[in-house]
Order: structure tokens, then sequence, then C-alpha cells
């Protein structure tokens, strides 16, 4: 328990860092306008989903550096690091960059309302073209990860979330009228933007905030990789060239994670921007409100799966494989708890929950709606924690010992024909559900997932894998 603890608990919080940046911008922005919710998350998403595919590629940056670690070859490391952020680079340029420019075709394809597909093009389009400060994070993260230093990328995340709130707010409300409502928090911002004569932004001061947070993110593990105690340890500055058997090397063991994770993205996209979206404002706003906090419970597990991914990896690479499943259903039952634990609040604080986003003087009948909404959409939420929890750290294991492909091509089967096609017959058949209806669908095919991996990995296949070339 306290290895895990060591190096899970630090992951966790750093694995939570973007997601408490967009928690705070929906915050911020809900100041605007229960409406502009809806935007944000909308807009958000139209720019996490590309973003993903490079994201899975770039976890497996967690696995080589973990297993090498515990082969003895540490020196080798930094080269996947590198090699992750050349390729963070080279999918920057080459697919995202295009597509901010078609981002505003997309989303006025989707059938949500027009002003809230203006806003999230705003909102989305600043956080593509910033995307690659936030892809090389995640490639020197990673490295931290798999040399079970998570406590740099705590630093980096609690430092970025701080900057992110005091940005965002500055940004997103310059030197308009005071917002009395954030106390002293807003009159300090108001304060700042004062100084500077910053003009309110509105929702696009909240990606630019989010932006520069990521900058700062970014600056601290790569200047902690690049300084002069890790490079006599371990030699970080010498493996900077872009090497084609690196590339080769993750791209080959990443790319099923990546098509996972982008699949499930963009399966998700659909499920919020059109089965969820296009019932109007109000049900859009609900729905990114329950979103929100489905991700805050849901974040923590991710960073147990990443801190699984590198002690599995460790422990695959010394070549200890009971000890690894030891370890992964430890972690899964940590994982269990927490997310046990958030599924009762959802229901039993629901109200509030909702509540928390919700602008003083916006009328009555649009609160209750909201609210209505939203705690059944909670509900759904909770009934699915305890699956989310297993599928999550499962996902995280089988990573770090190597198994990628079956659980990719597992989870785009399950992703398409349950989040999509039951959301679709849900809208379909169940029309008087709504919204809702899709939502169920959803706990169905998280559900199913944990089923599916929890069986893959009870079967062993994993111990097969070798990825360490190691020295005569």
């Amino acid at each position: 328990m306290m290895e895990l603890l060591a190096v899970a608990g630090p992951t966790v919080a750093a694995t939570t860092s973007y997601t408490l940046m967009t928690f705070t911008d929906k915050w911020l922005v809900s100041r605007l306008g229960a409406e502009f919710v809806g935007a944000q998350g909308n807009g958000g998403l139209a720019a996490w989903v590309p973003q993903s595919i490079c994201y899975g590629i770039l976890g497996v940056v967690n696995t080589f550096v973990a297993q090498h670690l515990g082969a003895g070859y540490a020196r080798r490391g930094p080269a996947y690091a590198w090699n992750g952020a050349w390729i963070a680079a080279i999918y920057w340029l080459c697919i995202l960059v295009p597509y901010s420019f078609f981002l505003p075709k997309l989303l006025s394809t989707t059938g949500i309302d027009p002003w809230q597909a203006d806003q999230a093009v705003i909102y989305g389009r600043i956080l593509v073209l910033g995307s690659l400060l936030n892809m090389l994070c995640r490639a020197f993260e990673n490295f931290f990860y798999g040399m079970h230093r998570a406590t740099v990328v705590l630093v980096a995340g609690v430092t970025a979330n701080v900057i992110n709130l005091f940005a965002s707010a500055v940004l997103v409300f310059g030197n308009g009228p005071v917002r009395e409502d954030l106390g002293l928090f807003g009159r300090v911002c108001h304060a700042i933007a004062s100084s500077f004569g910053i003009s309110p932004m509105g929702i696009a001061g909240s990606a630019y905030g989010t932006v520069i947070a990521t900058a700062c993110e970014l600056a601290i593990p790569l200047a902690i990789f690049l300084s002069a105690r890790t490079h006599r340890e371990l030699g970080t500055r010498d493996s900077w060239r872009p090497s084609r058997a690196r590339i080769v090397e993750l791209v080959k063991l990443g790319w099923p994670g990546g098509v996972m994770f982008g699949n499930e993205m963009i399966c998700w996209a659909v499920f919020m921007v059109y089965l969820v979206s296009h019932f109007g404002q109000t049900h859009a706003s609900a729905g990114w409100i329950a979103h929100q906090y489905m991700s805050l419970s849901f974040m923590p597990a991710v960073g147990i799966s990443v801190a699984t991914t590198a002690i599995v990896g460790k422990y695959c690479g010394m070549g200890k494989h009971d000890v690894a499943a030891a370890r992964f259903w430890l972690a899964l039952r940590v994982a269990a708890v927490y997310m046990g634990v958030c599924g009762v609040l959802f229901v039993v604080f629901r109200r509030p929950l909702v509540m928390f986003f919700v602008e003083a003087g916006t009328p009555e009948a649009q609160v209750e709606q909201l609210v209505s909404l939203g705690s059944m959409m909670l509900i759904a939420t909770a009934c699915f924690q305890l699956f989310d929890a297993a599928a999550m750290t499962t996902s995280g294991a089988l990573r770090g010992a190597g198994d990628t492909v079956v659980p990719g091509v597992v989870t785009i089967v399950l992703s398409w024909t349950v989040i999509v096609g039951g959301g679709l017959l849900m809208v379909r058949f169940a029309p008087g559900l709504e919204s809702v209806g899709p939502w169920i669908a959803a706990a169905a095919y998280i559900a199913l997932l944990c089923v599916a991996l929890v069986a893959r990995f009870v079967s062993g296949s994993w111990r097969k894998i070798r990825l360490v070339e190691r020295e005569a």
C-alpha cells in the first residue's frame, strides 16, 4: 500500500490538474450565464477529442520508461520522452492546426443551439491551437511517472491550477464591473485587470487562461528534466534528436491506446454534443454540469490507473509478474473505494452540486429544469462509478504490461454499439426520458467494458509480452 500511495498520491493530484482547470473554466463562465456552461463544455470536448489520440500514444512513454527502470536500464528512458515530444509536435502541426480551421463547420452540423455553437468555436479553437504545450507536457510528465517521480508532476499541476484560476478570472471579467459575488477574489482579479487595462474577454478569456497555465505546467518538469543533476544521472540532454527506432516503438505499442482513447472520446462527443445537447440549451448545460462532476470523480481514478501502469511496468521489466498482479488488485480496491464514495455523494448532494453552477438571477423555471435534469444525470453517473474504477485501473495495468491491442478493439466495439447505438435507441424508443436516456446507455457501456477488461487481465495473456531488449 505504501508503494502504491507513494506513486499514486502525486499522480492522482497531477492527473486531476487539467480537469480542475476545465472545472474552474466552467465555474467562471457560469457567472456569465448558465448557457455558457454548455458552450464551454462543447468547445472543450471538440478541442479534446483530436488531442486524445496523441494522448493515448504518449501514455506508453510511461510504459517504456517504467519497464526499462525495472530492468536496470534507466538511462534509456529519456529517449522515449524526447521522441514522444517529437510525435506531439508532428501531430500538432499536421493534424491539429488544420483541424482548428475545420472546427466551425464541425460544430455547426451537430444540431446544437447556433449561439452555443459559435461560443464553443471561440473556446475550442484557442485550446486546439495551444494544445502543443499540453501534449509536450504529457510527454515529459509520463517520463517522470515511469521513473516513479510523480512529485515533479504534482508540483507542476498545483502551480498550473493556481495560475489558471487567476489568469482565467482576470481575462474573463477584465476591467468590467467588479464581481461582488466572487468576494475578495473577484476584487483582486478586477484590480489586476484594471492595472493592465485588460478588457473583458468572456469565454475566450477562460481558454487563454488555460493555455497560459499549461505553459507554466510544462516549464517545471522540462526544467528538471534538463537540469544538470538529472542529466548527470540519466543523460537527459543526449537523446533530443528524433530516433526512428524509438518513434516506431512508441507508435507500435501506443497506436491501439491512441485509437481506443480517441475513439472513446469521439463516442462521448457524439453522446454529449448530439444525443444530449440537441434537446436544447438547458439540457446541454445540465449534461455538462453532470459530466464535470463525473470528470472530477474519474480523474483521480485515472491517476491511479497511470500509477498502476508505472508499477506494473516496473515489475514486468523485472520479470516479477505475480508482484505486478498483486499491485494491480490493490490499486483496483483503492480506486473502487474512492469512486464508490463519489457515487454516494452524487446521489445525496445532487441538488447543491447542480446549483453550484447556476448563476443568481437565473429564471426560476430554468433553475428547476436544470436541477431536475442534472440530478437524474448524476444518479445515472453514480450507478457506474464502481465499474468505471475497475475498468480504468485494469486498462492501466494492461498498458503497463504492454497489452494494448485487444483492450483497444474491445473499447472501440463497445463504445460504438452501446454509447452511440444504445443512446440512439434510447432517444428513438424512450423519448420521454429525453437527454437522460443516453446517460442510461452510457452507464451500460461502462459496466460492459469493465467486465471485458477484467476478464482480459485474469486470462494472463499479458504475462507473455516482452518489451525490454536486454544487453548481453
